[in-house]
């Protein structure tokens, strides 16, 4: 069993958890991920690491409440426990120093950019971060991403803060100026990828985006989370999550992650109902 020793409401439907994990924060590194159960009988849930506190032994993880079990984990308090947390799982980033190095971060795609941009800035390089969420309301991790790079990009969907626009648009600006960029980095929704893949494949640079498909065991024996990067079948959960995103099959993807949306929300009606029978049952035991 595993205690959230601290839990804060980072936006609308967006939380971070943190778990005093000393053995699993020591051997994880930047690009890994954990998979957490919330009880016995719960889904195995994939989840990006935030951040590590090495020191500390402080595991960092931050998630957006989309379907069943992360409404269920976003109900919990600081004190609740889990069945547990597995890792450090997936093959870490490969850090060296590249130069110029952009980290692409959409929604809550924030999160896990933000221990690469640290370890790609402690090995010398230099860092622009470009974060970006549908609006200012969503946006994540600010603070924690000026402190993380050298040069901070904040774009909005629909303008309510930093650049108008997608944090695509922000990265081919940079280009097209002709500005040097030697590596880029990505974790985002999958359209946003495949846009950033389309952006820097002319530019002939270097794109690794982080994939977060469908995925149940993490040990690669159950082949949920398999994904074709060129031309050959590869499993998130063990070649990954990264993966060079110019040779992703991202048509086949986003077909694959559409697959349980019938059974996503038949699981989300029964939480909810549960829950509303729930606070009916207090509500009808309380002392008049």
């Amino acid at each position: 069993m595993e205690k959230i020793i601290e839990k804060s409401k980072l936006a609308p439907n967006i939380h971070r958890i943190r778990f005093h994990l000393p053995l699993l924060v020591e051997k994880a590194k930047p690009g890994q991920f954990v998979i957490l159960r919330i009880d016995e009988p719960g889904e195995r849930i994939p989840m990006s690491i935030a951040d590590l506190d090495k020191k500390n032994g402080i595991l960092t993880i931050v998630f957006q409440e989309v379907g069943k079990s992360t409404a269920q984990l976003g109900s919990l308090k600081e004190g609740d426990l889990l069945a547990d947390v597995v890792g450090p799982l997936g093959t870490p980033t490969h850090i060296e120093k590249y130069g110029n190095c952009v980290c692409v971060g959409g929604g809550i795609g924030i999160a896990p950019i933000h221990p690469v941009a640290k370890a790609l800035k402690e090995v010398g390089n230099q860092v622009t971060s470009i974060i970006g969420a549908r609006n200012k309301e969503l946006l994540i991790m600010e603070d924690e991403s000026i402190a993380a790079c050298d040069n901070l990009i904040i774009s909005t969907d629909d303008g309510s803060y930093g650049f108008h626009g997608f944090v695509t648009q922000v990265l081919a600006g940079i280009l097209e100026k002709g500005e040097k960029v030697d590596f880029v980095f990505s974790v985002g929704p999958v359209l946003m990828m495949r846009a950033l893949a389309r952006v820097t494949l002319p530019y002939k640079v270097r794109t690794i985006i982080s994939l977060n498909p469908i995925m149940v065991d993490g040990t690669g024996m159950c082949g949920a989370c398999r994904v074709t990067v060129g031309n050959q079948t590869k499993f998130a959960c063990v070649d990954g999550p990264d993966f060079d995103a110019h040779l992703v099959d991202f048509e086949e993807l986003l077909k694959r992650q559409r697959m349980y949306l019938k059974e996503e929300k038949v699981a989300m009606d029964n939480f909810v109902s549960r829950m509303d029978q729930s606070a009916h049952h207090h509500q009808s035991h309380k002392p008049s």
